[in-house]
């Protein structure tokens, strides 16, 4: 029975990364929704910045939101700078331009506090500094709030050509936008971009001061109350710059905290009989997070299974390795060996941030806010 070990394991793994993108897609694509109209058409908007960068990043991020203004009664731009953040003179227009202090003891989730509690605008739209909407971004976000059944909605990022290239991080992001818009399609996206995303005003609740990804809290906390979350393809903000394996690392350690974080904060999320999405946030987040200790299991099942079966395990432990060398040579040989090398690494770097955000969450390690 030592097999079962494996195969278990494997058909979880097979449904995680394969078989939930499958059902997402069928269903999603058999809904047929119909708008339902209902507010914010000549809405004002509060776009809301929280930052703690440099006052030339700050400054070109905000006369990018401004080039972007939805013709409406009311338009500002709110910039919450983070309390641990130097004190730094911005220089931005004061009509349609504020400048807050976030929050003690500082974060990002305190930052955005107080940029809200200040906000006049019956949509806020949520921006981070180093990335750039179009110009119609905006726009889009707010008239995709046309739908009474949205609390919120999801814009589209964009990586650079570095980024979004045809390494496994660029492949990885491209699964997680189509995953979102199909699920908003089913019912909701399962968390929102985080660079590109609108709301309610009516439907704010300030933030847990120490939560790490405002994006998947507040979504699923809509969720839980009845709301829909969106997903707008064609709201798009584009981030410039390449993106290395580290600093992915480091992003996927602090989000995928974030996600233990979540199911402490919010703790009906994991109850099917209160969170509609059950099912699409156990495929799409949970069962990732347990992706390095199924592949345990995969290959201590096979590896037990191969030497019961086996009657000179030593033999084909070194046919195996005979086998690993010859790919290796044949790699070289092709000049794909350096490519297999960086998939290789950007594998290892993600199952090694899950690992990571495990111990965080055992830890109780919630400031990991990084730029």
């Amino acid at each position: 029975m030592v097999i079962w070990l494996a195969v278990l394991p494997a058909l979880l793994l097979l449904y995680t990364w394969a078989g939930y993108p499958v059902l997402v897609r069928v269903i999603g694509g058999a809904r047929r929704r119909t708008m339902s109209t209902g507010a914010p058409s000549g809405a004002s908007v509060s776009v809301i910045v929280a930052t703690r960068d440099e006052p030339d990043v700050v400054r070109g991020r905000v006369e990018n939101l401004l080039a972007g203004a939805v013709a409406t009664t009311r338009f500002e731009v709110i910039v919450a700078i983070d309390a641990r953040a130097e004190a730094t003179e911005l220089d931005l227009d004061p009509e349609r331009v504020r400048c807050v202090a976030g929050d003690p003891p500082g974060g990002k989730a305190a930052a955005l506090n107080a940029a809200v509690r200040v906000a006049s605008g019956e949509i806020l739209v949520f921006a981070d500094t180093r990335q750039l909407f179009e110009p119609s971004t905006i726009q889009r976000l707010v008239d995709a709030l046309n739908d009474s059944t949205l609390g919120a909605v999801s814009g589209r990022l964009v990586l650079s050509d570095a980024g979004e290239g045809s390494g496994l991080i660029g492949r990885y992001w491209r699964i997680e936008r189509w995953l979102r818009e199909w699920e908003a399609r089913w019912d909701s996206a399962i968390g929102v971009t985080g660079a590109v995303w609108a709301m309610r005003r009516s439907a704010w609740k300030p933030l847990p001061e120490a939560v790490i990804l405002d994006d998947l809290h507040t979504p699923m906390r809509l969720v839980l109350e009845g709301w829909r979350v969106g997903f707008e393809p064609s709201a798009v903000a584009t981030d410039t710059r390449p993106v290395s394996t580290d600093q992915e690392y480091r992003r996927k350690v602090r989000t995928l905290t974030g996600v233990f974080q979540v199911c402490a904060l919010l703790p009906d999320v994991l109850g099917p009989w209160r969170n509609r999405v059950w099912l699409q946030f156990v495929s799409h987040k949970l069962l990732r997070l347990a992706t390095p200790l199924l592949l345990a299991l995969v290959l201590v099942g096979f590896a037990g299974t191969m030497s019961s079966l086996s009657a000179n395990p030593l033999r084909d432990v070194l046919i195996a390795a005979a086998a690993v060398l010859v790919l290796a040579a044949l790699a070289l040989a092709t000049g794909t060996w350096p490519r297999v090398l960086r998939a290789l690494r950007v594998a290892w770097g993600m199952n090694a941030a899950i690992v990571a955000a495990a111990r965080n969450a055992m830890l109780g390690r919630w400031d990991v806010w990084v730029k």
